[in-house]
This record gives C-alpha cells, sequence and structure tokens, in this order.
C-alpha cells in the first residue's frame, strides 16, 4: 500500500487535528500497510475507540469503495504534507491535516477576505455586506464564508452573482450540508468556486464543529471582515481566532442603537478591528487596484453625441446645446437620463463630465 493510500484511507475516520499530526509525525518513515493500525504506539495515538473502528474496516474493499466516493463526486484531498497545502493555513494554530476540497483548487492561494457576521443582518447589515462582498469580488479578491445563514450566504451569492469568486467552508461533510435549505447554493459554489471541509462526506455537522469551521475560515484569508455582528455573535469567535494568528480584521460600524452593531463598533472601539468605510480601505491594503466590469452602454445618436462632447474635459450646457443642435429641454432631458445611469455626472458650477 502506498503512503497516499494510507493517507486516503485514515482520511474517512475523521480523527481529531492533533491526532493526525501526531500520527504521521510518529510513523514518518513507515512503510505503510493495513498491519499498521494495529501496532501498539497506533493505538496509543488515536485511542482505544477509534482503532478499534479503524481496524474493523482495514482492508482494500473498504478503501476502494471509499476513494470510488470521492471520485464520483469529484472530491479531492489535500494533506498537510502535499506542497500546495495553503501556505496561510498551514501557519495557523492547530491547522487541518486533511482539506476536503470540490471546485476550483487554485482559489486557495489567491488574495482572499473573509466576509463573516450576524446570521440574522439588518436591512443596513445586508446592504453593506452586499457592497463590499461585490466590489471586492469584482476586484478579483476570493469572498471566503461559512454558507450559514445571514452575512455568510448574502457574501458568497453577491460573489457569484457579480462573476466573482467564492470559497465556501463547511461544519460537516460534503454529502451534509448544513443548512440543507444551502444545497443549491453549495452546488452552484462548487461549480463556479471552492468547497472545502476537513471533515469526511459523510460526517454530520454539530454545534462543536462550527467554531472548528471558522479558524478555517480566518486562516485562508488575508483579513477578515465583519460586516454586522451582535457583542454574542458566533462571529467574535473568529475574530479572537484572527487575532491570535495576526490576521488583519476590518469591522463596519453600524447604528449605536442597534444590537445587531454592538459587536463591530466595541472591537472597533477597543482597537481590535480597523474601522472599514469602504471596500478601498481593504483592497488598498491587499495592494489591488479597484477594478470594475464596465457594462456595454446602449446608447441613442443624441447621447452618443453629448458623450463625444464631453470627451476631452468638462463642459456647460450652453457649450453642450451650441455644439449638439439640440433644443435646451431636448438637451436637459438627455443630459438627466445620463446623469441617472451613471454615465455622466453634474459638478460644481453646473458643467459636465463623464464618469470615470
Amino acid at each position: 500500500m502506498t503512503r497516499e493510500d494510507f493517507l486516503i484511507f485514515i482520511s474517512s475516520f475523521d480523527l481529531s487535528c492533533k491526532k493526525l499530526h501526531n500520527l504521521f509525525e510518529f510513523f514518518d518513515q513507515e512503510d505503510f500497510s493495513f498491519d499498521v493500525v494495529n501496532y501498539k504506539d497506533f493505538v496509543n495515538i488515536v485511542g482505544k475507540e477509534n482503532s478499534e473502528k479503524i481496524q474493523k474496516n482495514a482492508n482494500m474493499r473498504y478503501l476502494d469503495d471509499y476513494k470510488e466516493k470521492l471520485f464520483d463526486k469529484n472530491i479531492k484531498i489535500i494533506t498537510f504534507e502535499d506542497d500546495y497545502y495553503p501556505k496561510k493555513l498551514k501557519n495557523i494554530y492547530d491547522p487541518p491535516y486533511f482539506l476536503f476540497c470540490q471546485g476550483d483548487l487554485s482559489l486557495l492561494d489567491k488574495a482572499g477576505i473573509a466576509v463573516v457576521g450576524t446570521r440574522m443582518p439588518s436591512n443596513y447589515g445586508r446592504i453593506v455586506t452586499e457592497k463590499f462582498a461585490k466590489e471586492l469580488a469584482e476586484s478579483g479578491v476570493v469572498i471566503i464564508s461559512g454558507l450559514a445563514y445571514g452575512v455568510d450566504s448574502i457574501s458568497h451569492r453577491k460573489a457569484l452573482e457579480c462573476g466573482g469568486k467564492t470559497i465556501a467552508v463547511l461544519g460537516g461533510g460534503m454529502d451534509k450540508i448544513y443548512p440543507s435549505q444551502h444545497t443549491d447554493l453549495a452546488r452552484e459554489i462548487t461549480e463556479k468556486g471552492l468547497l472545502v471541509s476537513e471533515y469526511s462526506p459523510s460526517f454530520p455537522a454539530t454545534r462543536f464543529t462550527f467554531p472548528s469551521r471558522n479558524r478555517i475560515v480566518a486562516g485562508l484569508s488575508d483579513g477578515v471582515l465583519i460586516t454586522e455582528a451582535g457583542l454574542k455573535s458566533g462571529t467574535m469567535i473568529t475574530k479572537d481566532f484572527a487575532l491570535d494568528n495576526g490576521i488583519d480584521i476590518y469591522a463596519i460600524p453600524g447604528n449605536i442603537t442597534s444590537d445587531k452593531s454592538e459587536g463591530t463598533n466595541n472591537i472597533i472601539m477597543l482597537g481590535q478591528a480597523a474601522c472599514t468605510l469602504s471596500p478601498q480601505d481593504i483592497l488598498k491594503n491587499l495592494g489591488i487596484e479597484k477594478t470594475t466590469k464596465k457594462k456595454a452602454l446602449q446608447l441613442s445618436m443624441e447621447e452618443q453625441l453629448i458623450l463625444d462632447l464631453l470627451h476631452d474635459g468638462e463642459k456647460d450646457v450652453d457649450f453642450l446645446c451650441e455644439k449638439s443642435g439640440l433644443n435646451v429641454n431636448k438637451l436637459n432631458s438627455l443630459l438627466v437620463s445620463l446623469e441617472i445611469r451613471d454615465i455622466i455626472k453634474k459638478m460644481v458650477g453646473g458643467v459636465y463630465a463623464i464618469c470615470e
């Protein structure tokens, strides 16, 4: 049996990260076979209960069936030993030994921001989450979150909606999507982004796995953005993990009378997070210039004429009226239409210019 096969076999039993790291450090030079699971040292490391379960299934039939299930679902396993294991994640406390991945693996090493917050955002929280997720994703930043209700799912969906990329870190296995209402969203992410879990496909999410999941959300990122969260929000676990591991934290201030913003306002006040008012604040720290996808303009001949006149700089209404040959009422109507569509803008002094 190859070392790779043995790693795949062990991955199916969802041992703790500590046990796995100890196991493969101890057996680093071992010629692997199923006999290893009967060694006293193996049993001591994984524990009696785990070892009995492993020994019971230590055969090629079990391994082949498991590998076939992974292949059928296009699930790839990255181990801590692999060269392409994410460098950011390798440097955190208690890094996962196995990453089960479904989707675009190249996203693991791209610039990413974790967007996290309350499961029940206010209208304000929803608006700022959508704004930041959209503008960051449009600038090539991977949006990372945990597929939960609220801020998590809003940020995933907004990234996909604008053609950006997103990583969803699961609190359970890929056959046990939680919440189940997000199964379709998870499927879309596998097609256009990446699903990641430290758990084997059939492992169910529990209240203990979500805090563990949060360390991966933060660990894969170049910074954690908290858009809206209360003082007792589970988001604060992600915040604490980021603080302990030297990961930048960004927080959007909120209404001081809203309990949904108490968490974000508090960590800003304590100096634990950068007060963040614009996606540009984050992009600047990442060394990324903001880019936006320009929509193809659908203009009438008269609207195009106005843009041609504005091409070399700001112009006033009198100039535009004279050069275009349009009467004032018609010209003003066209100017308003172009302004509403953010194609031109009215400047100080009543002159007009093309929007950048």
